[in-house]
């Protein structure tokens, strides 16, 4: 099966998970098919709330502005008891500052979301390949070859590494063998319409509770008349198909004839699978999203921790086609299941607590922003590593606002956007040790920048404000390197340079090596040093 027109990378699946992750490869000039056996894009609403860090993957993506503009801050919600409604707010608003621009969870219906990165995709000269079905699956050392039928009929396409984002009831994980731990309560169900609407105000996220945790929601969907419905069937109940049995469904409950549906755009029974891959890696074949873990829709954590999955993994995959040892991808899994563990248990509580009329399982936080989560203790984030003031080695790197040279305000994030890791050498003794820095001429590259210090061969920037110092908890010279996915690879404090340079090894590619896609192009994310 070694074929020398083997693609770099094959993904099955064209949702959050596997778009990102198709972007974020194609950007570091790999050659990539994405294939989806949905005949279009997904149509519905389901998965709506955008985390404050997947907006910032999002951003780095370049896909951000496409979904602000297709969006809004959640609303606040309006229970309703009888007669009357009490307003509730669900998500605590909060300002944006210099270390969070994107403080609050962000309303999108999923189509939505999944248009912006198919449109970045195509920005990048990358389409999706619709209407394709896997129907086989096969590797050896060197390659995967996996049997697509499509409407022209059946292909097989070669690629050196393939990555499974095909939904939780993946083809590519079940062709695995790799289980899928959990359980599935097929007497809990949800009906999920997508409807337009009238009688009914678009200023409150809509709950109707009922006892024995029966359920009936109505959020605006932002910049339409739209709303999407969420009605908890009883265990023996039939789903209501047709529109006029659901509008009496919802009548029923509501006690409020005002509300009229006028169209119906899409709808789905949801049942809560709980479960986690018990693998995420096969050989040369790799799981993300849902192919990996499925949760309650309870606090917007899947289609969050999908996508950041896909960001986990694409630098990694960049990095071992361009000559990096392939221990790095079982770093993925390492980093990713025990998130992904975490945050199934969350929205399962969250879940059992609307059920139980819990009101605290209704509010949301940090918790559910994912900012805080830290691949922290894990192969590439040491537990006795070094550590700053507020940060440890595996957590998020923080924005900053800094000033150039010539007075130009510069964002952190701006410096980190793009396929590069970046070197953040605070003070004049981490500035010296960062110009002796050796990096590979392979794989992505290395973005320099100091804070505070004389130029050298990077960008010098200043920080008057002191928001890089308080956010990373800088107190003297320190070299910091951060990850291409916004993660603090590497803290030092003292040994600067050799302790930052063995850090570095286990993420680069071995000396020797060379960036090239199998389409014979030269990665733009390759080279030493910018």
């Amino acid at each position: 099966m070694n074929n020398p027109q083997a693609v770099d990378v094959l993904i099955v699946g064209a949702g959050p998970s596997g778009a990102a992750l198709a972007i974020d490869l194609v950007r570091r000039g790999l050659d990539v098919r994405i294939v989806d056996r949905s005949p279009h894009a997904f149509d519905g609403s389901r998965a709506k709330g955008v985390q404050p860090r997947s907006l910032e993957v999002l951003e780095d993506l370049g896909a951000l502005d496409a979904v602000l503009a297709g969006g809004s801050v959640y609303p606040r919600l309006g229970l309703h008891a009888g007669p009357f409604a009490v307003p509730w707010k669900m998500f605590p608003h909060k300002e944006a500052t210099p270390d969070v621009p994107y403080p609050n969870t962000w309303l999108i219906p999923q189509f939505r979301t999944d248009r912006a990165l198919h449109a970045r995709l195509a920005g990048l000269g990358r389409g999706i390949e619709f209407g394709r079905e896997l129907t086989g699956l096969t590797q050896d050392a060197d390659t995967v070859v996996a049997e697509v039928a499509g409407p022209d009929g059946t292909e097989e396409i070669a690629a050196r590494y393939a990555v499974g984002a095909d939904g939780g009831s993946s083809t590519v994980r079940k062709r695995l063998g790799i289980g899928f731990a959990g359980s599935t309560d097929d007497s809990d169900r949800v009906l999920i319409v997508d409807a337009t609407v009238t009688g009914l105000a678009r200023n409150r996220w809509h709950m109707w509770p009922g006892r024995g945790g029966r359920l009936v929601a109505a959020c605006p969907l932002p910049g339409s008349d739209v709303f999407q419905w969420m009605i908890r069937l009883t265990p023996d109940e039939e789903p209501p198909s047709e529109r006029d049995d659901i509008l009496r469904r919802i009548h029923d409950h509501t006690h409020d004839r005002r509300i009229q549906l006028h169209a119906i755009h899409w709808k789905s029974v949801f049942r809560p699978n709980i479960r986690l891959a018990e693998s995420y890696r096969r050989g040369r074949v790799l799981l993300a999203g849902d192919a990996a873990h499925v949760h309650t829709p309870a606090g917007a954590q899947g289609l969050n921790t999908g996508m950041q999955d896909g960001y986990n993994l694409g630098w990694k995959l960049g990095q071992v086609l361009a000559g990096a040892d392939a221990a790095l991808l079982d770093t993925y899994e390492a980093e990713r299941q025990p998130i992904a563990a975490g945050v199934l248990g969350l929205s399962t509580e969250k879940w059992g607590g609307i059920a139980r009329l819990d009101p605290s399982s209704m509010k949301r936080g940090k918790d559910e922003q994912q900012l805080a989560l830290t691949y922290y203790g894990g192969p590439l984030a040491p537990a006795d590593g070094e550590r700053t003031g507020t940060l440890r080695v595996g957590d998020r790197a923080p924005d900053a606002e800094l000033l150039g040279t010539d007075g130009t305000r510069t964002r952190l994030f701006d410096v980190f956007r793009g396929p590069h890791f970046t070197a953040v050498a605070y003070g004049p003794g981490a500035a010296r040790d960062l110009e002796r820095l050796a990096w590979p001429t392979a794989g992505a590259r290395l973005k320099r920048i100091a804070v505070g210090a004389a130029p050298g061969d990077g960008l010098a920037l200043s920080d008057p404000g002191h928001t890089l110092r308080g956010a990373y908890g800088l107190t003297g010279d320190t070299l910091l390197l951060i990850r291409p996915d916004g993660y603090v690879g590497h803290i030092a404090t003292r040994d600067l340079l050799t302790t930052t340079q063995t850090a570095a090894r286990a993420m680069t590619p071995r000396p020797g090596s060379r960036t090239v896609s199998r389409q014979g192009r030269t990665s733009p994310g390759s080279g030493a040093t910018a």
